[in-house]
């Protein structure tokens, strides 16, 4: 084996999980530390928010509530934020929810005390240092945005997806509590379920893997794969809920030290040109690109492949080549409508989303195969009559 790259991991400095370990670990964080907090979260778990506050309140911490709407947020929806979190002037901020709600809390947190706009911010380490603290509940499992240093917006005069990218927005600390989960809808629990198994696949088929990385990456593809199907089945499973969440917290390791490639980068044009929700996208794409790259790096595509339940052949080529197919079973199983046609996009838009998907290159970078124009187009017509 080679002397690994060199390699920076970062992460929260406290990261609480396990049902039940919400109120109490948002107690120990801000007792005696914090006077006044703001709490972000969405209708849909203002009861949630609700008795987080009161626990905060009870403590001594002043706090107020904000509800964002459920959709994926924009830069204005965003901006608009930033400016209300500014007028409340916590000194912690709490992300209670999805994938979406914890990308805005985090830009909030770290920006509401700027004046720059957040398009100034859009790229790599641009982000100045935060001096709000900031702390993630996700309710999902999930994007794996409570441990990461990423959060993206639509920006809607480009209609696509933009990211922000920066260490700073790594939360100070991340509390995953799987009972936060139960009410988590069938659809939803499998779409994110499928990008938090998408997190870990690609980390781990990745021109930048790490070893450091692929005890995660490897470890979160089995537990989602293994769990993902009963978690939606029965919302109310929670040891396959944990399992799920857990994979989920390892998917988000893996996104600041490795990241994604391909299946993220071709699924990024379906949301912003045509507002699928993320997970949604990312599922649609996922066994398509698999089944492109899959050649590539073969003994790592056997290592998937047996994750996922597929029998070692004997022969990483042949092995690797189960994976597709086990990757669409477990979309059939988790009831995941699939096809680009079925959610009305138009043929003729593919060669569009191609153009679109070729612009990621801060993932296709890291794809295990290079990606032509005609390649992408044709892994969008087999996305598209799947």
């Amino acid at each position: 084996m080679n002397a690994p790259r060199p390699i920076t991991l970062l992460q929260p400095a406290r990261i609480a999980f396990g049902a039940g370990c919400a109120s109490g670990a948002v107690l120990d964080f801000s007792r005696g530390h914090h006077r006044r907090a703001l709490i972000i979260s969405t209708a849909a778990l203002s009861g949630a928010a609700r008795a987080l506050a009161d626990a905060l309140s009870g403590a001594g911490v002043a706090t107020e509530i904000f509800l964002e709407p459920p959709f994926e947020p924009t830069v204005s929806s965003c901006e608009d934020l930033r400016r209300r979190t500014h007028a409340v002037a916590p000194d912690v901020v709490f992300a209670l929810g999805g994938g979406s709600v914890l990308d805005v809390a985090k830009l909030a947190a770290a920006l509401h005390d700027r004046g720059e706009p957040i398009s100034h911010f859009f790229g790599s380490g641009l982000v100045p240092p935060r001096r709000t603290a900031l702390v993630c509940l996700p309710t999902t499992a999930g994007t794996g945005s409570e441990v990461s240093p990423n959060a993206l917006l639509l920006d809607e005069t480009a209609q696509a997806k933009k990211a922000v990218i920066s260490p700073v927005l790594v939360p100070d600390a991340a509390i995953i509590d799987p009972e936060l989960m139960r009410s988590l809808p069938p659809a939803l629990t499998a779409t994110t379920g499928i990008d938090a198994l998408a997190h870990c696949l690609e980390a781990y088929a990745n021109l930048s893997a790490h070893p450091t990385v692929d005890l995660h990456a490897l470890e979160g593809v089995r537990l989602i794969a293994a769990n993902l199907p009963r978690a939606v089945a029965d919302g109310n499973d929670i040891a396959a809920r944990s399992a799920v969440a857990l994979g989920s917290l390892y998917g988000g390791l893996c996104l600041g030290p490795v990241n994604t490639n391909g299946v993220h980068a071709l699924a990024y044009p379906l949301g912003g040109e045509h507002h699928l929700p993320h997970g949604l996208s990312i599922a649609l794409m996922l066994p398509h690109v698999v089944a492109f790259n899959c050649s590539a790096l073969p003994e790592r595509h056997a290592a998937l492949a047996r994750a996922l339940g597929a029998p070692d052949l004997g022969d990483d080529h042949r092995t690797a080549a189960q994976l597709p197919e086990r990757l669409r079973a477990l979309l059939a199983a988790c009831r995941v409508p699939m096809g680009l046609a079925r959610h009305n996009i138009p043929s003729a838009k593919l060669p569009q989303l191609a153009e679109a998907g070729l612009l990621v290159t801060r993932l296709l970078k890291n794809n295990p195969r290079p990606v032509s124009r005609d390649d992408a187009v044709a892994i969008y017509q087999a996305a598209y009559s799947a």
